[in-house]
């Protein structure tokens, strides 16, 4: 079960904006940008991960491009250990490993430096939202691949009736979300 303190989810979740039908009809988006805009609220959020890590101790936080980099990198700072990026196909510019994952409608490609995380080293890998885990999942690999391992996966909100939460799960990954949005 989670460890989230009384009432700080309900707290973020009301910093969350819904815009509907976006990118597409039918679809209920879940914006985070709110919770990064006010400091009270994004202090709250970072403290919420900070707090769960701090004796978890990953050796390094890695994040999922692009919202990903916004919450790792400030959550690494806060914990004192290094911060990874993980980024969509060619935007890397040293040798990378890679990893491509199946998206509604196509697939799409992840990399990752070959020199950002050492055999043995403890991760903690980190996105905005979860949807249908395919992301998640593709940065999971990519950091086995090396030979981290990986100690849980978190994120802010999961949308749980898209499956990403529960196929995560059951590919072995431990998850962390302060958030959930029942729905698309």
């Amino acid at each position: 079960m989670q460890e989230i303190p009384f009432g700080v989810g309900e707290y973020l979740r009301s910093h969350i904006r819904t815009v509907p039908d976006w990118p597409a009809p039918g679809v209920q988006f879940r914006d985070i940008t709110p919770l990064l805009q006010d400091p009270k609220v994004f202090r709250v959020l970072i403290d919420a991960f900070v707090h769960r890590y701090m004796d978890r101790r990953p050796d390094v936080v890695a994040g999922l491009d692009a919202r990903g980099f916004i919450l790792g990198s400030v959550i690494a700072y806060e914990l004192g250990v290094g911060f990874v990026p993980i980024r969509k196909k060619g935007k890397l510019p040293f040798t990378t490993v890679e990893e491509t994952y199946e998206l509604e409608y196509g697939s799409a490609t992840v990399e990752l430096h070959t020199d950002a995380v050492r055999p043995g080293q403890r991760v903690l890998l980190i996105d905005d939202l979860i949807a249908t885990g395919g992301t998640m999942m593709a940065g999971k690999k990519l950091l086995e691949k090396l030979g981290g391992t990986v100690i849980e996966g978190a994120a802010i909100v999961d949308l749980p009736e898209l499956g990403g939460s529960e196929k995560l799960r059951e590919g072995g990954l431990s998850l962390f979300t302060l958030v959930h949005f029942e729905g698309h």
